[in-house]
């Protein structure tokens, strides 16, 4: 656009400031119904529409027809966009083979607003409240049934994440299992398993999720981790998980190096489940010296100890330790900076809090196929790196040189 005293080209910033000075001096407001975003975007819309008339006809208006087709005037159409619904005069042929790209015909929604309701969704909120949500901010009727016909739109892109290709080596996977109510004839407790991998460059990825009804065993599991090596998985180097039925046997009838290790967190977690509240803080001081010992049996001397001080009062936590401490103890041979890396402290809590804020959010699903399509919603919004790439990334790089030397070969044998 030129500027309209010196003749010249106005960039994006002279061109902004010259129309908000202009809305400012009319008394037109930037957003809302008439505002100076709604009639920007109105103007941009019939603009391009025009040009693709144009080009469809072969002729600028105006001028001679480059055949029998011609313009035929407009219709009236409203759409939906970020800013709230703008009115648009959508150019005609006489022919009536004129087919829109930019606003696509029977489109009443600008793709960005599928964005924005997939992103809501995946967020926790219900389709009511993505409803009210529109119609509060911008002024626009979104139907619950239209807001559940844009998520059904991710199904079939569900499907091909769920067969896509893997990297060939995971220096670390977790495995853990998430609990939604589902209204199957009536409401029961669903276990849905999801599996994440770091990947070599440090990122972490949702390999998969599977849903189960609470009686999995060695050969559930051994079909999920065969679909995963089908997938191109060849190698893992540790599998972190929380001694699940048949899920150890599993992973080293795939992967036979593959070390599994209890996840430490859950370990933690489980063993507050058996105190009591005014108790918690002092165990959590007394077992940090078991998992942070320098070696097994220094780890050992911590745990007895720790079985002399709270043994009496809670013997479930002891028999709890005492059962895991075979698939515990592989996580005490490790440099430090694998330690950090498998104990899955932030690793994979902060998605799991992803996870259940959107699944308490609707209380319960239909069905198991509303309850996945909400889960993916979920992880197609995460950030690969789960947040604090900076962080992350300087905690990784040591952690990474500590796996070659550990795994000696085996990082460069998978990607050979």
């Amino acid at each position: 656009m030129l500027d309209p005293v010196t003749g010249e080209p106005m960039d994006e910033k002279e061109l902004a400031e010259q129309l908000l000075a202009q809305a400012r001096a009319q008394g037109v407001s930037l957003v809302g119904p008439g505002g100076l975003l709604s009639s920007l975007t109105k103007q941009v819309l019939e603009t391009a529409l025009e040009a693709e008339l144009t080009e469809h006809l072969g002729h600028e208006h105006g001028d001679t027809p480059a055949g029998s087709n011609v313009r035929n005037g407009t219709r009236s159409k409203t759409v939906i966009t970020e800013i709230g619904p703008v009115e648009i005069e959508v150019p005609r042929d006489r022919e009536g083979s004129f087919e829109p790209q930019i606003v696509r015909k029977r489109q009443r929604r600008l793709d960005g607003i599928d964005e924005i309701v997939l992103s809501l969704t995946a967020r926790g909120l219900t389709t009511g409240e993505v409803a009210a949500h529109f119609d509060d901010v911008y002024g626009a009727k979104v139907s619950k049934d239209t807001i559940s016909k844009i998520t059904d739109k991710v199904i079939a892109e569900m499907a091909e994440w769920a067969s896509r290709p893997l990297d060939p080596i995971y220096p670390v996977i977790f495995v853990d299992a998430i609990v939604v109510k589902v209204r199957d004839g009536q409401v029961r407790n669903t276990p849905f398993y999801v599996v994440m991998g770091v990947t070599t460059a440090g990122e972490r990825d949702i390999l998969g999720i599977w849903s189960g009804d609470g009686g999995e065993g060695a050969r559930f599991w051994l079909q999920v981790f065969t679909e995963l090596k089908n997938r191109g998985v060849g190698d893992v180097l540790i599998a972190v998980c929380d001694g699940l039925k048949g899920l150890p046997e599993a992973i080293t009838t795939t992967w036979d190096r593959t070390v599994v290790q209890t996840c430490v967190v859950h370990l933690i977690r489980n063993s507050f489940g058996y105190a009591g509240r005014q108790h918690r803080d002092q165990i959590a001081k007394a077992l940090r010296p078991i998992y942070t010992a320098p070696s097994e049996a220094a780890a050992k001397e911590r745990f007895n100890e720790f079985a002399d001080q709270w043994g009496q009062r809670y013997p479930a936590i002891i028999r709890l330790w005492e059962n895991a401490w075979a698939e515990f103890v592989p996580f005490l041979e490790y440099d430090v900076e694998v330690r950090r890396v498998i104990c899955s402290t932030n690793a994979f809590e902060s998605i799991n809090a992803r996870y259940r804020r959107a699944i308490k959010a609707r209380g319960h699903f239909p069905n198991e196929a509303a309850a996945m399509k909400c889960l993916y919603l979920v992880t197609r919004s995460l950030d690969p790196t789960g947040g604090g790439r900076a962080r992350w990334m300087i905690r990784w790089k040591p952690a990474l040189n500590a796996f070659a030397i550990t795994f000696e070969g085996r990082l460069e044998a998978a990607t050979h």
